[in-house]
């Protein structure tokens, strides 16, 4: 006989997956909602915010059972691995399936991360695009793609060692500002500003005040506030880089 203690746990998993894909916070309460209910709870209480996860699970003949799961780490957006959760939730809601066999489909889906490979293709293309679009030449266009190499590189090793993501923010803005200030120096054609513009785009944390307003919108008031003021937070953070960088450039007559 299935008890929440079967269940809650693996809850907490997919919920924080759930968050870490990107998924807005009252997807991530419905999908916990719904899948408490088909796999039998009396009752179901879900609590999210950005940072906190808290599930409250009640079965026939037993207590309620809660369990909290402090949230630390964002990790970005994976709308593929988001989908498969998704899928997941549906088909289990559809057809539900014992804890252990949930799990075992979790950890399929869950095990799986974004090759770091795609993560620069993505970059290149995103930069180069962005910097030709905005007016830029050919050559800003390769100039923004070196600077994107330089910011997947910063997120694949500099991110983990950041005590936060603002700390990370700054340091990535400033070392790829100073490349891009050294950069145009070197090579006097090149246009600063519209290489800027292609790996500024790389860092700005546009979706994530997407959310907040979404959130706010639909009633995840706190939740809402939490993500809009990381946003503005990240964007602070990101600007106070390129300037700092443009500023110490600037004494050297660029």
């Amino acid at each position: 006989m299935q008890t929440s203690k079967d269940f809650l746990h693996i809850f907490l998993d997919m919920g924080d997956a759930l968050l870490n894909s990107g998924a807005e916070i009252f997807r991530v309460e419905d999908t916990l909602n719904r899948m408490g209910y088909a796999c039998g709870a009396a009752q179901m209480n879900v609590f999210v915010i950005t940072s906190s996860i808290v599930i409250t699970m009640e079965f026939p003949e037993e207590g309620a059972r809660t369990q909290t799961r402090r949230i630390r780490e964002s990790g970005g957006n994976d709308f593929t691995k988001l989908e498969q959760l998704n899928d997941l939730s549906r088909r289990f809601c559809n057809h539900p399936v014992p804890a252990a066999e949930l799990r075992k489909e979790f950890d399929k889906i869950n095990i799986n991360k974004t090759k770091p490979l795609w993560k620069l293709l993505g970059s290149l293309l995103a930069a180069c695009s962005f910097a030709f679009f905005y007016g830029g030449s050919i050559p800003d266009a390769v100039a923004a793609g070196f600077g994107a190499v330089l910011i997947w590189g910063l997120q694949q090793y500099l991110r983990p060692v950041c005590m936060n993501e603002v700390t990370f923010q700054f340091v990535a803005s400033f070392f790829t500002g100073c490349a891009i200030c050294g950069l145009t120096l070197l090579c006097p054609f090149l246009r600063m500003d519209k290489i800027m513009i292609g790996d500024i785009v790389l860092l700005i944390p546009g979706l994530m005040s997407t959310n907040a307003i979404r959130d706010v919108l639909i009633g995840d008031t706190l939740s809402g506030i939490i993500r809009l003021i990381a946003a503005l937070l990240l964007a602070a953070a990101l600007a106070l880089g390129f300037m700092g960088a443009i500023i110490l450039f600037g004494r050297f007559g660029l």
